[in-house]
């Protein structure tokens, strides 16, 4: 089932949920672990899993008998179509295939969803991904989607039989989200910039909204507020993140854009041994504020976790 007819449907019968991001594991680990994790969040009825993707990155070494650099490229986290596939079709469980545009070429893209749709899987989240920290050069005429509404354009013409290069494939139709930032992209001018080009996103296809993490469900709310007035009216779902470390609350603002409160800062500073146990409570009562505010359903970044969130999805359970 698509995401968009999982969200009419449990927005029709007033449902609360809880969906699920979850990491290829690195290269060289094997699959047992997401197993064994897939099969406990299976157990909280998800209605779909997103799997993350990434592009390969360089790697320096030093050759100990020259001294010389030398560059290796490498995959951190292979296996996002494989593992959707054994959410698919092992777990029953709709997958959510996270697509890029950096570090792919067009083609790329193209082979990647139509591997993904032999495998059952018609859910995607299309997303322009990470700087690459090197070059990466395309064969002779191949071309890469510079943001992720032009890979939404290009899925959707997927729908209408449109293939690069031009063979008899059947239409392929899949359910495409976009990413949302309540705080702004961190490339973004401003929230308002941001929001026009995410409502190129939707103008392209794109048939929900998931947002980046936040931890002052007031951005969350303001977000929605602006999107609507500025005529999206695709649902907006929340992401929520459980922060593990204090390292985090110094190191994710700067990456992601995100504020972490002063009055979680401070729970954080007070509880140095207990951090992961506090900042569930602090994703707890962020969780309680959106239900009673009518949000239905809630994004969890568990990035292979399960213990982090495992008390906050068994109190709500109940």
């Amino acid at each position: 089932m698509k995401v968009i007819q999982h969200l009419n449907n449990l927005q029709n019968l007033r449902k609360k949920f809880f969906t699920f991001e979850i990491l290829p594991p690195v290269k060289g680990k094997n699959i047992n672990d997401i197993l064994k994790l897939i099969e406990q969040l299976a157990l909280f009825n998800p209605p779909w899993i997103n799997v993350t993707s990434h592009a390969s990155s360089i790697i320096e070494t030093k050759d100990e008998r020259n001294n010389n650099i030398i560059k290796k490229k490498f995959h951190k986290r292979p296996g996002t179509m494989g593992i959707c596939g054994i959410i698919q079709n092992k777990f029953a469980i709709d997958a959510v295939a996270h697509v890029l545009c950096q570090g792919f070429s067009r083609d790329e893209t193209e082979n990647l969803l139509i591997e993904l749709n032999y495998l059952g899987v018609d859910n995607v989240l299309a997303l322009k991904g990470d700087n690459l920290n090197y070059n990466k050069e395309f064969d002779y005429n191949k071309t890469s989607n510079c943001y992720a509404s032009d890979l939404i354009s290009q899925i959707n013409l997927m729908k209408s039989g449109v293939f690069i290069d031009h063979t008899d494939y059947n239409p392929i139709d899949f359910c495409v989200g976009a990413a949302g930032y309540p705080e702004k992209h961190i490339n973004a001018i401003d929230l308002d910039s941001d929001i026009q080009f995410l409502k190129q996103k939707i103008a392209n296809g794109a048939q929900y909204i998931v947002t980046q993490m936040f931890f002052d469900n007031s951005y969350y709310y303001n977000f929605v507020n602006k999107c609507r007035l500025n005529g999206i009216t695709v649902p907006i779902i929340p992401g929520i993140k459980v922060l593990k470390s204090s390292n985090q609350i110094n190191n994710l603002p700067n990456v992601f854009n995100v504020t972490i409160p002063d009055k979680l800062k401070k729970i954080v500073q007070d509880n140095p041994n207990t951090v992961e146990a506090v900042c569930a409570q602090w994703a707890q009562y962020q969780i309680e504020d959106l239900f009673t505010n009518g949000v239905n359903g809630v994004h969890l970044y568990v990035m292979n976790d399960f213990k982090i969130i495992q008390t906050i999805l068994q109190n709500f359970s109940h």
